[in-house]
């Protein structure tokens, strides 16, 4: 069938021509009618005769009256057929261009289009209809690729990968500076996070017609796919871009602890940057993109992000399995740290039973990350001690042992809001502080054991007193300094310190005894008499020769040892050199004054007494200098 114009067929036209002269013909027959009835009229005696004549002309009128009716029936009907095929013909032209310049008219033309679908439908019997709708149809087919089509360039243009540098800096500035101590819980709720734009937020009402258009035409499933693929690879590229690698449990039992700990602490940031930023930002988006849209946006969500967050969770859960060792306890609770302080946020995000997986996996990681805390926490106490190092610190200092297990703790208080969280979900102990306490003296306890063996090793029992002096006085000094003398409490500190002085006082004893036994009156010849007198109560010369040899090669032999012994805090080495001089040399003085003078009158006076009170102070300088 030829056409006219764009949806008019010929015989419309036709039509029309036919009902203009239907209505001139019927105009005159009424004209011919009327003067028929005026001449009838006149005609009284044909009465009868009129009438039978009339009576055919009323039928005829009659007929021609109804088919007046059809005509403006038809005439009513051709314009509303030429109205909708006007309507067809704008809203093709619209169609035809595409959604891109205007989607509202877009979208307007398509509800036209769809009216006019309803309008012939309902008119099947006029022979153009058939056509028109072939027609229409076709064009409404066109529009839903065309609105497709749009709907993916727009989710292509706008799902572009996050780079790092801007993903970073919306983390808050103490979690950034905080390297080590993210899993401080305490610190770090409060923390303001920045929300980069993952989609432009004038563009969400447009891609929100697009999809209530899309899912009204029945592309429902081209519409889910479209958004799942764009922002799903957007995700794991963003993701990529941040740096982290799909480790087996072998490459992390082979790296170095350094490697191991830097990639931990990007991980857990990536989490806060995963979690708080980019799927809260997601499941926003996602909600706005799809409100008011017969859509099952839970699933759509689940869809884009579960490759991503399982690939996360994955290497939390290979980290957890893998590492035992109390070095990586920092790094558990680190991690720990991180998904506790991102619980709230996951429940939210992936609540309804299609995020049930990524929910029960964060949750069962938290779950083993407590769990191996724990376990490594225990495994730390037995390890200290049981430690057997064979090290032995020839000059009596501080084993390595003892720095190691003080910076333990002292990094434990680093994560001790963290511990605090661990131990309450834990329900052990009576208090998550008593608890912590308690571990802590469990290890402190645990390290004086070790070193008390340790101590045993040494043949001078002096130097096993000066070893344990050094390491119990680093102990509590460190402990003092540090925010474990809170837990720990006065008491505990007070009682240790009188245990350095007990050693001290036990080095002093036995490293001493023997030397000031030399220089005792007892068995000189008496107390109170004057030097004049000794040898008339029976003391030779040569016995007092002999204390004097004996003094100094004890004394040199103290010099030569304890010179190369150390004690590393300067106020212990003086008070501890201050100690031996009150005794050593008041006892010393004392035994010159008393019997020097027997050695003064005999040959070679200086070879018995070789120093001088003050020259022996002076040597006592030198001790324990190390």
């Amino acid at each position: 069938m030829e056409r006219t114009g764009p949806g008019l067929p010929e015989d419309m036209e036709a039509l029309s021509r036919q009902a203009s002269a239907l209505r001139v013909a019927l105009e005159r027959s009424a004209e011919n009618t009327e003067g028929m009835v005026a001449a009838l009229g006149s005609f009284d005696r044909r009465v009868s005769a009129i009438e039978a004549s009339v009576r055919p002309i009323q039928v005829r009128s009659q007929a021609m009256t109804m088919a007046h009716e059809n005509i403006d029936r038809t005439i009513e009907n051709a314009e509303a057929i030429l109205a909708q095929l006007g309507i067809v013909r704008r809203a093709e032209a619209v169609i035809l261009g595409g959604p891109y310049e205007n989607l509202e008219s877009f979208l307007e033309a398509v509800d036209l289009l769809k009216g006019a679908v309803h309008f012939f439908s309902s008119n099947k019997n006029f022979k153009c209809c058939e056509g028109v709708l072939n027609q229409v149809n076709d064009l409404l087919t066109k529009s839903a690729l065309k609105i497709e089509e749009e709907f993916r360039q727009l989710m292509g243009a706008y799902s572009k990968p996050i780079e790092p540098d801007r993903l970073f800096g919306c983390l808050p500035k103490p979690l950034l500076a905080s390297k080590g101590n993210s899993g401080a819980v305490g610190e770090q709720t409060s923390a303001i996070y920045r929300n980069p734009t993952l989609i432009p937020s004038g563009i969400l009402p447009l891609l929100n017609d697009i999809a209530r258009q899309l899912v009204k035409d029945g592309n429902q499933q081209s519409c889910y796919k479209i958004y799942r693929d764009a922002r799903g690879s957007a995700l794991k590229l963003s993701l990529r871009k941040l740096g982290i690698e799909k480790l087996s449990k072998d490459d992390i039992q082979r790296m170095q602890l350094v490697a191991l700990r830097v990639n931990i602490e990007t991980w857990t940031q990536i989490m806060q940057i995963m979690v708080k930023i980019l799927l809260a930002g997601e499941r926003k988006n996602c909600d706005q993109i799809f409100d008011g849209v017969i859509f099952n946006k839970d699933q759509c969500f689940a869809e884009l992000a579960g490759s991503s967050v399982m690939a996360l969770l994955s290497f939390g859960d290979t980290v957890t399995k893998s590492i035992r060792s109390h070095d990586n306890l920092f790094a558990l609770l680190q991690m720990y740290g991180v998904m506790h302080e991102l619980q709230s946020e996951v429940e939210v995000i992936f609540q309804g039973k299609f995020c049930s997986e990524m929910w029960e996996a964060a949750l069962n990681l938290t779950k083993s990350l407590a769990q191996a805390a724990q376990e490594t926490l225990v495994d730390l106490e037995k390890a200290v001690e049981k430690n057997s190092s064979k090290t032995i610190m020839q000059n009596g200092g501080v084993h390595p042992i003892t720095i190691e297990v003080i910076n333990y703790v002292k990094s434990l208080f680093d994560y001790q809001s963290t511990l605090e969280i661990l131990f309450q979900q834990s329900k052990t102990g009576s208090g998550a502080e008593s608890h912590l306490a308690g571990v802590i003296m469990k290890i402190m306890q645990n390290l004086q054991s070790n070193l008390n063996e340790k101590s045993k090793q040494y043949k001078d029992p002096a130097l096993s007193h000066i070893f344990l002096m050094n390491n119990l006085h680093c102990i509590v000094l460190s402990i003092r300094r540090s925010q474990a003398k809170d837990i720990l409490g006065d008491d505990w500190i007070q009682r240790h310190r009188k245990i350095v002085q007990q050693n001290a006082n036990q080095y002093k004893r036995v490293a001493w005894a023997s030397i000031l036994q030399t220089l005792s009156v007892q068995g000189t010849g008496g107390t109170g008499s004057s030097p004049s007198d000794v040898s008339s109560t029976g003391v030779s010369r040569s016995m007092i020769k002999e204390r004097f040899k004996s003094f100094n090669m004890q004394f040199e032999e103290l010099h030569a040892k304890q010179s190369q012994w150390t004690v590393p805090d300067q106020e212990l080495r003086d008070n501890l050199r201050l100690a031996i001089a009150e005794v050593l040399l008041p006892a010393y003085r004392s035994f010159i004054n008393r019997f020097g003078s027997l050695i003064q009158r005999g040959k070679n006076p200086h070879k018995y007494i070789k120093h001088s009170p003050e020259a022996l102070d002076q040597l006592l300088g030198q001790f324990f200098q190390g």
